[in-house]
């Protein structure tokens, strides 16, 4: 029916300094949307990646094209 569907804003970060990426566990495979300072190297975590539909609503919330690089 549709009567509570999520709004997706969308949101922006700093192109300049941050790039988005994937933090994969190698041990148990969780998977975390964020972004990581190419300065730093520091990661701010997003949000949970459970599955494509997950990855797809990071994508979109951000304005994202193409590939995310995964970081283990």
């Amino acid at each position: 029916m549709g009567l509570f569907k999520k709004n997706i804003v969308t949101k922006t970060y700093d192109k300049e300094n941050k790039k988005p990426v994937i933090k994969a566990s190698i041990c148990n495979g969780e998977q975390v949307a964020g972004f990581k300072n190419i300065h730093t190297g520091k990661i701010d975590e997003v949000m949970l990646i459970k599955n494509h539909a997950d990855l797809d609503a990071f994508k979109k919330m951000y304005g994202i094209d193409g590939e995310i690089e995964k970081v283990y």
